[in-house]
């Protein structure tokens, strides 16, 4: 099973560019987790609403519109599927879908961003709390538990390009890193760095405005994470860094079911 994670930075402009569907055709994707969709579903056409061969799901910001927002489509019917996590300041952003299958629990997240003011750093470190709470209880009530996304943070220096120019901007102030700490610490595991512990240079993210992504100077923010007894089921990760239509480049793992 194949799953792809994706920050689209608005499904509308990739679909019209037509950067949508060869996603889902040259990696033949079981399911396609995507965020920063910045719509509600009545604001895309049908081709891209049903996409032929999936079933479809989409959260969205109930509180202004073009912003926030996530969607899963999947070729298989989950058993069940939550948009959110039940805390309503968090849910009304349209961060997050839980996705229940019949061998793990999906949860595909956009995680805030912190770099428009003081107030939504402590609003991001609130949700990151609640977040880590919300996959401890689903794994401890014996799910097992794969969350992706944009956690809009990158953990460590081998993470980014620039580590020392960043210390103290958000996306690597240590507080945000801390919050991953944690998540290593409650037993998940950062999917790609299992795989490639020493690997540098590799980036999801890019700042359009300063060509970043010509010269690779970039940041690794966009994450797999699954509790480390499920690892042995990941077969393996790629980065689709080559993938046009975003300001993030694709990610993916295979699952052996």
């Amino acid at each position: 099973m194949k799953i792809i994670s994706w920050n689209t930075n608005g499904l509308r402009a990739t679909a019209k560019q037509g950067h949508l569907v060869p996603l889902f055709a040259y990696n033949n994707a079981d399911i396609v987790c995507l965020q920063e969709t910045k719509c509600e579903p009545d604001q895309l056409d049908d081709a891209t609403r049903n996409l032929k061969g999936y079933h479809s799901y989409f959260s969205y910001s109930k509180l202004r519109k073009g912003y926030s927002g996530v969607a899963i489509y999947s070729k298989v019917e989950p058993l069940k599927v939550e948009y959110g996590m039940g805390i309503k300041k968090f849910d009304d952003e349209g961060r997050t879908i839980v996705a229940y299958y019949k061998d793990f629990v999906l949860i595909n997240c956009y995680f805030p961003n912190a770099g428009v003011s003081p107030e939504r750093l402590v609003y991001k470190l609130e949700f990151y709390d609640a977040f880590l709470k919300f996959i401890n209880k689903l794994k401890k009530s014996g799910n097992n538990v794969i969350f992706t996304g944009d956690v809009n943070t990158a953990h460590n220096a081998i993470d980014l390009a620039r580590p020392k120019a960043n210390e103290n901007n958000t996306g690597f102030l240590r507080v945000e890193r801390d919050w991953l700490d944690k998540v290593v610490e409650n037993d998940f595991v950062d999917i790609f760095r299992t795989f490639y512990p020493g690997m540098k240079d590799i980036y999801t993210y890019w700042d359009m405005k300063t060509g970043a992504r010509a010269r690779n100077v970039g940041w690794r923010i966009d994450y797999f994470f699954t509790n480390k007894s499920f690892m042995k089921k990941i077969k393996s990760f790629k980065t689709l860094t080559d993938y046009p239509g975003s300001d993030h480049c694709p990610i993916m793992i295979d699952i052996s079911i």
